[in-house]
């Protein structure tokens, strides 16, 4: 538990630091939140990384890698792997090794209040509790229980178009409750454990055999819902600073594998502009419940719309989306100069409770800025037999883009590199694919997991 995998962090001098606890795929965040506390502040910022990610070699400064798992992994397999750590196992085991409250406690000695960025709060990260130290971003506890997938759908109902869903208390109630389903959904069932992300808790069944394949769990509460076909997976991206003052970051349409497993996004929607209104509207109606819950900070809606053009509610994710990147880029290259991106915005939700002065949302995309993003996750383990190196920012690319300095460009972000056993259900890299229509940013995607899947051979 005490063990760090790898460190390359130096401290400077006259500079203020803060701590990002998450993974690598959400590094470039981090940048925005550095210029913006070095804008409010008024000194030099920097951050430094704690990251569970296992890589063949670390091009990024400022790196402490924590994963518990990978040692005991690579030992099975007689040679050097990369594997990951539930996240709340990796927050408990960066709360509890003493190297990172050294690392915590120095920082505090140095400046006297640390801010600590996450992508998700979680009550297992558990430095928030020292006296000076604090997450940007929402309450743990509050984002726990807004998370739950019970309690949105109970409380949403009264204000969303839902889909027919039932809850279920433990495995037994699902598999009776579903029993009297598959004749009206035959569409298909769609079941989530309470607390569910990305379509790892849930599936999209068939069948009584399909639950219990995938559910062991007699004690969980289950959500159920009837599966609706559709074409289109809106999510919308916002931030609440309070009841009033809800911020619409935009809206991408999403790629769901499977009926439910997200792996990457795309900008602008296709969807018409009566659908975005509404969708807008919605969120905003979202965003005031998550206030009077005492939420502040980033969040995401996920949506459905089916062939009719109904909207459905999905999910809230009460925590910042996969899309918080691309959006920073494409805002920053939309809106006027100097607006307030969205950490800046995360920041003043959380400790003012409003938005700064500098607060524009974007009306339009007249830079004509399309994006695609894959995460490109291993279905079954595979050994990497080369590595993609990137060396350009999403940032500048995203520039030269609004720029028309270049028409489309693939970018391919962390790979974990050569030479490597990778647990199944990795993350292999990420895929950023820009061009100035929506067909060109899907050759792109395409061609960016191609070139991903050639580094790769079974194990």
């Amino acid at each position: 538990m005490s063990e760090i995998y790898f460190s390359n962090y130096q401290l400077e001098r006259n500079t203020h630091y803060f701590l990002y606890i998450g993974s690598i795929k959400n590094y470039g965040l981090n940048i925005f939140l550095k210029e913006a506390l070095s804008k409010i502040y008024n000194r030099k910022f920097d951050f430094i990384s704690i990251i569970q990610d296992i890589f063949a070699q670390y091009p990024y400064p400022n790196l402490m890698v924590v994963n518990p798992l990978v040692n005991e992994f690579s030992r099975t397999h007689g040679r050097k792997a990369s594997c990951r750590v539930p996240t709340r196992d990796f927050l408990s085991s960066v709360s509890n090794n003493p190297h990172v409250q050294e690392l915590v406690k120095k920082l505090l000695d140095r400046q006297k209040k640390l801010y600590i960025y996450m992508y998700e709060s979680l009550p297992e990260m558990k430095f928030d509790q020292l006296p000076g130290v604090f997450i940007v971003g929402p309450d743990s506890k509050i984002s726990e229980r807004l998370n739950s997938k019970i309690f949105q759908y109970e409380t949403c109902k009264n204000f969303l178009p839902m889909v027919d869903f039932r809850i279920c208390n433990g495995l037994d109630e699902l598999l009776k409750t579903t029993d009297k389903l598959w004749s009206n959904w035959t569409e298909g069932v769609f079941v989530s454990e309470e607390w569910s992300a990305g379509g790892l808790k849930s599936i999209v069944a068939h069948s009584p055999d399909d639950i219990i394949k995938k559910f062991k769990d007699n004690k969980l509460n289950y959500l159920i819902s009837r599966f609706i076909p559709h074409d289109s997976d809106p999510t919308v991206l916002g931030v609440v600073a309070n009841e009033n003052d809800i911020y619409i970051a935009g809206i991408a349409d999403q790629f769901i594998e499977h009926g439910n497993q997200f792996v990457g996004s795309a900008f602008p929607t296709i969807l018409e502009k009566t659908l975005t209104i509404q969708l807008k509207n919605h969120t905003r109606r979202v965003g005031q419940w998550l206030a009077r819950e005492g939420f502040r900070g980033i969040f995401g809606c996920d949506y459905l719309v089916d062939p009719q053009g109904r909207i459905f509610f999905l999910e809230v994710n009460a925590r910042k989306q996969g899309t918080a990147m691309e959006f920073c880029c494409t805002l920053e290259n939309t809106l006027p100069k100097g607006s307030a991106m969205l950490p800046e915005l995360e920041y003043y939700a959380v400790f003012q409770e409003r938005f700064p002065d500098h607060t524009i949302e974007m009306q339009n995309n007249f830079k004509k800025i399309h994006w695609a993003t894959h995460n490109y996750k291993t279905r079954d383990m595979v050994n990497t037999r080369s590595t993609i190196f990137c060396h350009g920012s999403e940032r500048k690319a995203f520039r030269q883009l609004a720029e028309n300095r270049v028409k489309q460009d693939v970018l391919i972000f962390d790979h974990i590199g050569s030479g490597l056993v990778v647990a199944e259900k990795s993350f292999l890299a990420r895929v950023v694919a820009l061009g100035q229509n929506r067909s060109s940013v899907l050759k792109g995607l395409e061609q960016g997991k191609k070139n991903i899947e050639s580094t790769t051979a079974k194990s």
